[in-house]
């Protein structure tokens, strides 16, 4: 049994990491300061004996004694990363700084969660993890795409100095459940759209291109990735290599809700990437690695998910008497 760190622990990927973390029998400290985390994420757990919760943010220094660290701590989508930028910049620098000097001072192996917009608005397609991107410095979307870079580099120079044990991995488009309704993502929104049986609203002509990949299966790569031996320090791309026009993605979504709803175009937000595959060579070779859940069961799942949780709310609506 491992102590195991998970900074963002109550987020979407924090929360099903926290779960197989468990099942595996591990004990579980997960730290989230609830900014885009929520605890209804992690409320199955927290009876859990070996499931502990705090709230902090890891701009601050955190002191605990654990074995290893997966540090997920981060808004993700530009609704929540725009929101604060200068927050968003400082959660990917110096709160890779306090993680990183925690796992020197415990001798402990770290693994980061990077992201594929390291990539930028890439001319390289798909992108492996040798392709050092095209990412605007001083755009609205830099705090987060220049934040991840710079935790990525914070990772090499401790590795390279200090001999830590690190884990990089780039994380491409993940969905399923306890993804944020109101979230932003492309995912989220078209769902909840279609529900509602509201326009689903494209930005730009919906030719760009995303790859989805099933929260499970990011987990398992995740996984995967920090129970190599350390000699395997990444970058590795994780993701899924199935590429979609934001147009299909839409069309399956209204198909798979029996939604009546039409399909909306607006102008695309500035620096968004056209197009978005990854390159999981990498993985398929060091892990033994690749996504086994294809799209449409995906999405099956995720819609699912929103549409138990849109009856919990209507049973919270309070009934109106006389």
């Amino acid at each position: 049994m491992k102590r195991i760190l998970i900074t963002g622990g109550a987020g979407f990927l924090g929360s099903h990491l926290s779960k197989k973390l468990l099942d595996n029998g591990h004990e579980v400290l997960c730290a989230d300061n609830l900014f885009t985390g929520r605890r209804q994420n992690i409320a199955p757990l927290l009876d859990h004996p070996n499931f502990e919760f705090i709230r902090h943010d890891i701009t601050n220094p955190l002191y605990v004694e654990v074995d290893e660290i997966y540090n997920l701590a981060s808004p993700a989508s530009p609704i929540h990363y725009q929101f604060d930028p200068v927050q968003t910049t400082k959660t990917s620098v110096l709160g890779a700084i306090n993680m990183l000097g925690l796992a020197k001072r415990l001798k402990i192996k770290i693994l980061q969660a990077s992201t594929s917009e390291v990539y930028g608005d890439p001319a390289v397609h798909p992108q492996p993890e040798s392709y050092w991107g095209n990412v605007n410095p001083i755009g609205p979307r830099a705090c987060y795409d220049e934040g991840k870079r710079c935790a990525e580099t914070l990772f090499f120079d401790y590795y390279r100095q200090h001999n830590l044990k690190i884990k990089v991995m780039r994380i491409f488009n993940t969905y399923g459940p306890h993804m944020q309704a109101n979230d932003g993502r492309v995912v989220s929104n078209f769902i909840m759209q279609a529900l509602h049986n509201e326009s689903i609203t494209i930005y730009g002509d919906g030719s760009q291109t995303r790859s989805f990949c099933y929260v499970d299966d990011l987990i398992e790569g995740m996984y995967a990735l920090m129970n190599t031996g350390d000699h395997v320090t990444g970058p590795i791309n994780i993701g899924n290599p199935g590429e979609f026009t934001m147009l299909e993605l839409a069309e399956t979504i209204i198909e798979l809700t029996n939604s009546k709803s039409k399909i909306t175009f607006k102008p695309l937000p500035i620096d968004d990437p056209k197009l978005r595959r990854p390159d999981i060579s990498k993985a398929r070779e060091v892990l033994n690695w690749e996504p086994k859940v294809q799209l449409r069961e995906g999405l099956e799942k995720t819609i699912d998910y929103f549409q138990s949780q849109l009856a919990k709310e209507v049973k919270l609506v309070p009934l109106k008497v006389g």
